[in-house]
């Protein structure tokens, strides 16, 4: 199920990377309570090596995520993140990590970029999972988009 997700925002690079990857487990309960029910780091600082645990509401088909941040450049406005337990790893997924880039366009605003990594269970297969976990990563970039577009000071 690897696949690639491109979305284009007229907010900068350096507010979007911060508020949609950096700071998700604070902005995202805000911006998308009918989703994400809770956020935290668990572990660690919010550096390399820190896991953050992400609780999802029952629009959701399974409860949480602790995902793991593999790797963070603040200057280059990339990160990775790797699923430990929870979400579909419970169920159809061996393994899965995102990696996440946001480039700066000459407008002033971004382009993000998704590029996920999975690895399905013996005899399991997507059905409709793909399409949806690119709506929720769409998702994720557009509400996060509107709450800075509405927030300008917000980020900065």
């Amino acid at each position: 199920m690897p696949f690639t997700v491109v979305v284009e925002s007229p907010v900068s690079a350096a507010r979007m990377f911060k508020a949609a990857l950096v700071d998700w487990h604070n902005l995202g309960p805000k911006i998308a309570p009918h989703v994400l029910s809770s956020a935290s780091i668990i572990e660690g600082d919010g550096s390399v090596g820190s896991i953050r645990q992400l609780n999802f509401t029952s629009d959701i088909p399974f409860s949480y995520v602790k995902e793991r941040l593999d790797f963070v450049d603040h200057e280059k406005f990339e990160c990775k993140v790797t699923a430990l337990e929870g979400g579909h790893l419970e169920t159809i997924l061996e393994s899965a990590s995102v990696h996440f880039k946001i480039e700066p366009t000459s407008t002033g605003g971004c382009i993000c970029k998704a590029v996920t990594e999975s690895k399905f269970k013996p005899g399991a297969e997507a059905g409709d999972e793909e399409a949806k976990a690119k709506e929720s990563i769409v998702k994720l970039f557009k509400g996060t988009e509107a709450y800075l577009l509405a927030n300008p000071d917000a980020y900065v």
